[in-house]
């Protein structure tokens, strides 16, 4: 990427639509790398990771680890309160709001340059869908 954006200055949609992208290039390369190559169970299996339900439940743990930092928490909440006038497909609006600052946050530290947080961020996603844990509500029972 050659052109800096002034991420300070994007709104919590602009960032989320931005962190879309990226998750997702993230979310796909980690599939194919796993070996998963049919079409059918790679949407499949995305849906684990990039649904609006699995960005809400990777959310409420991230809560619950203490995951975010202060930073973090403003940049999901810009996403989370941003005014956006599409509906939720298949979720009701709070779950789709708490999705929006999730991707509203990939958006921040992609945009941001932060690279390896990004990528630790992106690595707890994998160890979080993969180890069951989004699959309890976010609730992160032991």
């Amino acid at each position: 990427m050659n052109e800096k954006m002034n991420y300070e200055q994007l709104n919590g949609l602009d960032l989320a639509y931005y962190g879309d992208a990226v998750y997702e290039v993230y979310i796909r390369q980690h599939l194919l790398a796993k070996g998963i190559t049919k079409p059918y169970l790679l949407q499949r299996t995305a849906k684990n990771y990039v649904s609006a339900k699995a960005h809400a439940a990777l959310y409420e743990l991230m809560v619950t680890d203490d995951l975010l930092t202060e930073t973090e928490q403003l940049y999901f909440k810009r996403g989370r309160n941003a005014n956006s006038h599409t509906k939720a497909k298949n979720t009701d609006v709070v779950t789709y709001r708490i999705s929006t600052g999730f991707e509203a946050l990939i958006g921040y530290l992609a945009a941001s340059e932060q690279q390896t947080r990004l990528d630790e961020i992106v690595d707890w996603v994998y160890q979080q869908v993969e180890s069951g844990r989004t699959r309890l509500n976010g609730d992160g029972k032991k």
